[in-house]
């Protein structure tokens, strides 16, 4: 793979990363089909430990980094969870737990509030329980998660609820809006599978057809006139069924960070699907030198490595080409446009996957091969 100068001029540093994604941990209770963490997880006595996590925390805030999204796996798993809430809330860091729920507690909750928890992102996998169960590969998931959502509410705190939409779930997408509201979130992200990973081994399982994405796609659109004032609906719609690809992330190492429980420090989630990158690790490396200089967050950054049609294209500042991983999954290359593009030579391979894909068995009855590491949880 052809990157960039893994060093850049003074002049032409890029502005720096508004967050940073900490992956505390790889374990989770959860096995959910489309889990966004790598195949190859990080072991618990590989994780960095607290005061490592403490001084990743102050090297991003000086940097600027506005806001940390505390995520896993399962952050709940970390028994330092509050003291690392605490450092980020003494170094200006706005934070956001992104949660399956489970391993928190009532007490817990109360200890994050106090320690300077800003936000709560809670997963909710479907508005049907037994759905719910299935999808997350956990018995009883969706009963706590109505309870977690009430604790969060009565801590004072913020409450987002995040569900991901596939072929088991996209009949209640709408559903799953108004079960959002019911549990007082302020805020609802309604995001359709991303396919890497432990997703992209599931893809047969998850991909939805068309007729069902479209539906899906006007219903929560109608439903953000339906509940305007009331919660923000944020609606990630499906790259499979789109004529164009997102800019994802916001572009290439372009507003954030993503940092892997052992100190991987990642431009995205996904990157290290990407064969050839070489990824700095903060035990070894300060954040602003990582985010400055490292091969990985240089590789795709600006427009020299663009191939056509978006080199000429004039959506190239728009949507960045697309998706890198994806690109690499659908294409073979990284370096291609994404194949989601209507453009791209490659876009047959799309039309087919899709079509293929969503062949077969009825919505919601394929099996899933679930992620499985296990979490004890707290009494």
């Amino acid at each position: 793979m052809t990157a960039l100068p893994a060093r850049l001029d003074s002049k032409e540093r890029v502005a720096p990363p508004v967050a940073l994604l900490a992956e505390l941990t790889h374990r989770c209770p959860l096995g959910c089909p489309y889990c966004s963490n790598p195949l190859a997880l990080d072991a618990r006595a590989d994780e960095l430990d607290t005061s490592e996590w403490a001084r990743v925390f102050s090297q991003a805030a000086a940097l600027g980094v506005l806001h940390a999204h505390l995520s896993g796996g399962e952050p709940a798993a970390r028994h330092d969870l509050a003291l690392i809430v605490a450092h980020c809330a003494k170094a200006g860091l706005y934070t956001n737990l992104i949660t399956s729920g489970i391993g928190l507690t009532v007490d817990r909750i109360k200890e994050l509030a106090d320690a300077g928890l800003d936000h709560a992102q809670l997963s909710i996998q479907d508005s049907d329980a037994s759905s719910a169960d299935r999808i997350a590969g956990y018995n009883g998931a969706f009963s706590r998660k109505q309870a977690v959502a009430e604790w969060i509410v009565q801590a004072g705190l913020p409450l987002t609820a995040n569900a991901v939409i596939h072929r088991a779930n996209i009949l209640r997408a709408g559903a799953i809006v108004r079960l959002a509201v019911a549990l007082g979130a302020r805020r609802v992200e309604i995001a359709h599978t991303q396919f890497y990973g432990w997703a992209l081994a599931n893809r047969a399982a998850l991909m939805p057809t068309a007729a069902q994405a479209e539906s899906a796609i006007a219903e929560v659109e109608a439903l953000k006139k339906t509940y305007a004032g009331i919660i923000v609906i944020d609606h990630v719609i499906p790259d499979y069924h789109a004529r164009y690809p997102k800019a994802c992330m916001g572009g290439w190492a372009k507003r954030g960070l993503n940092i892997t429980p052992s100190g991987k420090a990642l431009p995205c989630h996904a990157a290290e699907t990407i064969p050839d990158l070489v990824f700095w690790n903060v035990r070894d490396r300060s954040i602003e030198d990582i985010w400055t200089n490292s091969p990985a967050f240089n590789a795709f950054r600006g427009e020299d490595w663009m191939r056509e049609p978006c080199r000429s294209c004039p959506r190239k500042t728009i949507d960045y080409g697309g998706c890198r991983c994806q690109a690499l999954a659908l294409s073979g290359d990284a370096r291609e446009a994404d194949p989601v593009c209507h453009l791209s030579p490659h876009h047959n391979k799309v039309l087919k996957v899709a079509v293929l894909a969503a062949q077969g068995e009825d919505a919601g009855a394929a099996a899933f091969s679930y992620r499985r590491m296990p979490l004890r949880e707290p009494a």
